[in-house]
Order: C-alpha cells, then structure tokens, then sequence
C-alpha cells in the first residue's frame, strides 16, 4: 500500500523536510545526510521521496521560454536525436504567423548559445528561417552560408539572400549568397548557373559547413514552398513517389529515404548528401499539418535539432509510437 499523500505529523513532516533542504537546496549528497542523522543513504532516499509524495517539496522549472519540457524529453528520445524544444502554444487562437515568429525567436537564442568562432553556418531560405534571423541579436564572426536559391514570387524580405545579409550584418563575417532562383527550368540551365564564380563558390563552401538552419516543408498544397513553386503535373508526379516531406528543395519519403526525382536536377541547392555530413543540422517545423513531414525528415537522420510547436509534436510523438523509427 502507498503511503504517499497520507497526513503527516509535525515531528516527521520537519524531518522529512530538513532531509529535503539539506538535499535540494544546500546540495549535500545522500550519503552526507545519511551519516549526518544517522541513517542509511537508502532510507535518506526513501525520504527525500516522501517529501516530494506528500508535497513538502514542489520542483518547478522555470525556463526562458515557454518549452513544454515533457513533450521536448519525448520526442528527442522517439527520434534520438540531439535535442529538441517544442514550444507550448500561446492560445487556441495562435494564428500561424505568430507561431512562426516565436519558432524564429527560439531559434535565433540557440543559435546564439551554440554557435562559435569556429563555426561556418548554412542557412536555407524559408519563412521560419526568415523570422530567426529578423530575431537574432547577436553571433560570432562567423562565415554564413545560403543553401539555395531564391523563390520567385516572394517578397524581398523574405528572400535567402537577403536572409544571409542580415545574419552577416550581425556576425560580421563572410557571406555566401545564391543570386539565382531556386526552381530553375531544366538541367543545362542549372549546370551553367552552378558553374558562375559566385555560385560555385558558395557551393565550395557547403563542405566547410559545421551548422546549418533548415525549414520542413510537407509536400502539400501551402506547406513547401517548392511544392507551391511546380506545375501540377511535376507535384502530382512527385506525390506519387511517396514524398511526404522537403528541405531545401530534397525530397523524403515516409521512411526518412532520401527521394531522387526529376526534381533534383533543376533545383539549385544543397545535396541531401551534403545536408547530412553537417554536424549540426537544426531544422524548423510546426502546426500539425506538418506532423507528418517531421517524422519523415526525423526519421532520415538528418536533423539533429527540431524545433516545433505541441501540437505538431503529439502528431510525430503518435505516428513514430504507431511505427518507431530505425536506428541511423
């Protein structure tokens, strides 16, 4: 029979809260305690147990950002991964533009924590991408990256290129851009563009990557901005290959597989093969229609971080339980 949450007497209940003082608060290990009161450090255990049980000791975390910090312990475990932050919602109302810009903003703070003088940084264009770097305050001087081209049609606000310069504003280092678009209209024509001094640097540049900050796009109508960019044909085409999810213009399937379609040769971006040999690559994904794309690009091994909102993370936390991912 438990003997948690019955009442306690003033005598036990002080013990029981000086055993959890003396551990919680003034650091002493178990064993300290235990040869301070003269008991075993099984039993001081036992106490500091019953503290909590009874509810004379309340841990709380207080984190610098609303992180749902049971959902994030869960899906990095799924997916074993290196980390991840999902944040909590902020209400039932939360439009999408605000969730995306507070997926921006704790992006741009770890971004800030991990990122060194030794780093070189990649970075994709997409509207999450955008809202991190419109957020970022402060980097080291570090050479930044742009990963692909430029999507027609977009505001030049929200283009890669003007992406790099912002973040390279900041660090003051090197930047790399891609002055051409992303979704180019067949192969010659990106064999030539990739051959441009300036692009070709850049492209020299992919193998010096040590982070990279991507966006998960589903392939879905409004969810990929590739996907929104092809004629119905090549989307209905690439559907029918399996493609569930994209990252800078490369395809997966349900298994993480990386896709090779017709796509690949008029895209002007980073490999999938290039994109997994970055140690770290931190990929930017949320609202539940993208759930399923999460899990797919999760399961590919190549994202190390994930940040995401909770309900994007229940949907991946339920398909990876109904079918857990394989090992890398």
């Amino acid at each position: 029979m438990s003997v948690a949450h019955r009442t306690l007497g003033p005598d036990e209940a002080v013990m029981l809260a000086s055993v959890a003082r003396r551990f919680y608060v003034l650091g002493q290990s178990k064993l300290d305690i235990a040869e301070a009161i003269g008991v075993s450090r099984f039993k001081v255990a036992r106490m500091v147990d019953l503290a909590r049980e009874n509810g004379l000791v309340r841990v709380e975390f207080d984190l610098p950002a609303p992180i749902d910090l049971a959902l994030s312990d869960e899906l990095r475990s799924a997916y074993g991964i290196r980390r991840a932050l999902v944040l909590e919602r902020a209400s039932a109302k939360e439009t999408r533009t605000e969730m995306r810009r507070r997926i921006g903003v704790l992006a741009a703070d770890l971004l800030a924590e991990i990122v060194t003088k030794d780093d070189v940084i990649g970075l994709s264009w997409a509207r999450s991408v955008n809202a991190m770097t419109e957020a970022v305050r402060t980097l080291p001087k570090v050479p930044v990256v742009q990963l692909c081209g430029v999507q027609a049609g977009m505001d030049m606000r929200d283009r890669s290129v003007e992406t790099v310069s912002r973040v390279t504003a900041i660090s003051g280092g090197d930047s790399y851009p891609i002055f051409g678009p992303l979704v180019l209209p067949d192969r010659r024509t990106m064999d030539i563009l990739r051959k441009q001094p300036g692009i070709a640097e850049t492209f020299g540049q992919f193998r010096n990557l040590t982070k990279a900050v991507v966006s998960i796009g589903a392939w879905l109508p409004g969810e990929s901005t590739v996907y929104d960019a092809l004629a119905p044909a090549e989307r209905e085409a690439i559907a029918n290959r399996g493609a569930k999810a994209e990252v800078t213009a490369r395809l997966f399937d349900a298994d993480g597989n990386a896709l090779s379609t017709g796509l690949a040769h008029h895209v002007l971006a980073i490999s999938a093969e290039e994109l997994q040999r970055v140690p770290e690559v931190i990929a930017l994904g949320y609202t539940e229609p993208k759930a399923e794309a999460i899990d797919a690009v999760l399961r590919s091994g190549t994202v190390s971080t994930l940040i995401t909102d909770s309900g994007a993370a229940r949907l991946a936390l339920a398909l990876a339980e109904k079918r857990p991912p394989k090992a890398r």
